[in-house]
């Protein structure tokens, strides 16, 4: 079927990015973190309601993987913004600083929001842009970076939304832009009508590239083999450290900046600067970067420098986090290679096991970032409160080391052909 019978596949690249840039609400956790803090929460307690809303979002995608060929991807899409819209919506009218509130609005319901329409954008994109895989992840993808950047400055430094007019209104300003924007990106969520393909490509010659060869597995086969373990353990220890990182990203350098001489109100300013601009634009670049890297370089070895890099510079955050121009080229590099794991996992994902039930097998493979989200952020914050940050960086450093070795053994399954 030629291109020009379908839809522009250019809109699925912007209902992907506008509907990633609200999921992305996951990442502004921090800018919220001091606040509570100074409500009397431990830090163990912000770092729990982040952790619950990175595995209900893990969680929850599997489950949606399974909905999508019922539903189809634009009703899942506009499902997950409804279900997001309303954690904080909930949040922001009954929540205050109650942490059991916030807890159940913004981690679970909220976390739950983003695994339903999460997987979308990236098995759609796949369909649309089967020649160009790793790229099109990583612009799927981007928006849930660069989402980060948006909503923690619209609260703190652009907007001074928290500053202003307080928590609760805040959270129900952002449900109401939630739930209005993804239901709109999902517009365009639709799947390329049956046999579509782009203009001058071939299937055979794609296939040549990628690591199996005519091969779909569904995720029952998939679970059977051990290619489906190395990956999802290297995946969790990649999301360990860079969720771990993310949680601490404000406390841990203000500590560092203020035993350096820096007031807190300065710390604080140079923290968050740290986490919002450069954290998670190099985060969002990561994303399109990797994904391009991986279409020319190869999945398994874009994810073995990515990883091996990544434990180098998570290990080195630790004495650097306290001076400002080191702190932000560390946010950055963690965050470039953080970033990277969104759209590698995704096309590894799809050339082993093949792209015909992408949506269901990725959100097993997606898995790794809940139990990456809960180890790395409940660890850094249990530690945080024991005042040994540096041990929480050496461990999901060393972590990011053996990840690389893990990838390294990947080999193609064998089984029969579709």
């Amino acid at each position: 079927m030629s291109e020009k019978s379908s839809m522009n596949r250019n809109f699925v690249v912007i209902g992907a990015i506008i509907i990633q840039l609200c999921l992305g609400a996951i990442y502004a956790w921090s800018v919220f973190t001091k606040p509570l803090v100074d409500a009397d929460w431990t830090k163990t307690q912000t770092q729990a309601v982040f952790a619950v809303g990175l595995a209900f979002f893990a969680i929850v995608m599997v489950i949606a993987g399974r909905l999508m060929p019922k539903l189809g991807p634009r009703k899942l899409a506009m499902s997950g913004g409804i279900v997001l819209g309303l954690g904080y919506l909930l949040a922001g009218l009954f929540g205050g600083t109650n942490f059991w509130m916030i807890f159940l609005f913004v981690g679970v319901i909220g976390g739950s929001g983003i695994g339903l329409a999460y997987v979308v954008p990236i098995a759609v994109g796949m369909r649309w842009f089967p020649d160009k895989k790793g790229l099109i992840t990583g612009l799927a993808v981007a928006g849930f970076g660069f989402g980060a950047t948006l909503w923690v400055k619209l609260a703190g430094a652009w907007g001074h939304l928290i500053e202003n007019i307080g928590l609760s209104t805040t959270f129900l300003i952002y449900g109401i832009v939630f739930l209005v924007s993804v239901v709109i990106g999902s517009i365009w969520m639709v799947f390329p009508p049956a046999g579509w393909k782009p203009k001058g490509w071939e299937p055979a010659k794609e296939a040549k590239k990628a690591a199996v060869s005519g091969l779909h597995m569904n995720s029952s086969e998939m679970l059977k083999t051990p290619q489906y373990y190395m990956i999802l353990l290297t995946f969790a220890f990649g999301a360990s450290a860079g969720l771990m990182s993310i949680g601490l990203m404000k406390l841990f350098p203000m500590q560092a900046l203020a035993k350096n001489g820096f007031s807190e109100i300065a710390a604080s300013g140079i923290a968050g600067t740290a986490m919002a601009v450069f954290f998670s634009l190099a985060n969002g670049i990561g994303r399109i970067a990797w994904g391009a890297i991986s279409d020319k370089l190869g999945r398994k070895k874009s994810i073995i420098l990515m990883m091996a890099t990544q434990g180098v510079f998570v290990i080195a955050f630790q004495w650097i986090a306290g001076t400002p121009a080191l702190l932000y080229l560390g946010a950055a590099l963690i965050g470039f290679n953080f970033g990277g794991n969104f759209a590698l996992f995704p096309t590894i994902t799809a050339d082993t096991f093949g792209t015909k039930h992408i949506g269901q097998n990725y959100g097993w493979v997606f898995l790794a970032y809940g139990i990456g989200g809960i180890f790395g952020p409940i660890m850094g914050g249990k530690l945080g409160d024991m005042d040994n940050f540096s041990l929480a960086f050496i461990i999901c450093g060393v972590l990011c080391l053996v990840a690389a070795g893990i990838i390294a053994g990947v080999k193609p399954p064998k089984l029969k052909t579709a």
